[in-house]
């Protein structure tokens, strides 16, 4: 608990054991619930989680957005943080977003990750295609975003309702933010953080997954 508010830390995995085992190891006490989402894991991810306590849910469709709508259910406290199981979102920096998120009087906090604190962190395939993907969200969407595929998020529990979010892909990070971003009844805001290197083998395929996400933002500005 922080300052009178229950947190619950939701992670989504797809073999992930090297680094859910760092990620959960480094959670601050202020952490009331760890959920690690099973996204058909074939290596030790849940027994790892397990045996740090985490609760370990089960997601057989395949796919981040699933995973993470399996996951969210699951929470039951006050305020969600989001990350990824590969260690490359900071955990130490959870309490300092929490007191953005009470005393700036929000509802959503994304974490951005640029400008990089560490250059090597990032391929640079990898920063072109967040640089795409994140000025096509500011054009398609007239809404100015430092970092629309983030994967760190820090919300009430309450505005879930409130969010249509319908990706199992990886579009299910920039849906979550856009919906946030244009419902004028959820206050949001970014925050810079240090993202890292990660932990483990890369499962993103970058270029499919890329044009993907891109495809799903003109569908996302058409749909309504």
């Amino acid at each position: 608990m922080h300052r009178g508010k229950t947190v619950a830390v939701v992670v989504p995995c797809y073999n992930e054991e090297e680094g859910i085992r760092f990620v959960l190891s480094s959670l601050p006490p202020i952490v009331d619930e760890a959920i690690v989402v099973d996204n058909n894991c074939t290596d030790s991810t849940a027994e790892v989680a397990r045996s740090f306590g985490a609760k370990v849910v089960k997601e057989t469709k395949p796919g981040y957005g699933a995973a993470y709508k399996r996951g969210l259910r699951e929470a039951a406290s006050d305020v969600i943080v989001t990350m990824d199981g590969d260690g490359t979102y900071p955990t130490d920096a959870i309490p300092e977003l929490l007191d953005a998120l009470i005393d700036q009087d929000l509802d959503f906090i994304s974490a951005a990750r640029f400008p990089l604190v560490d250059k090597e962190a990032m391929s640079p395939s990898n920063k072109l295609g967040n640089f795409i993907l994140t000025l096509g969200t500011t054009l398609l969407f007239f809404k100015a975003l430092k970092d629309s595929q983030s994967g760190m998020w820090v919300f009430k529990r309450e505005i879930l309702p409130l969010l249509e979010l319908r990706s199992d892909g990886m579009a299910f990070s920039e849906e979550i933010k856009i919906e946030a971003v244009r419902n004028k009844k959820v206050r949001f805001a970014e925050r810079h953080i240090h993202y890292k290197d990660r932990i483990g083998t890369v499962k993103l395929q970058k270029w499919r997954d890329g044009f993907s996400n891109l495809m799903y933002l003109v569908k996302m500005r058409f749909r309504r």
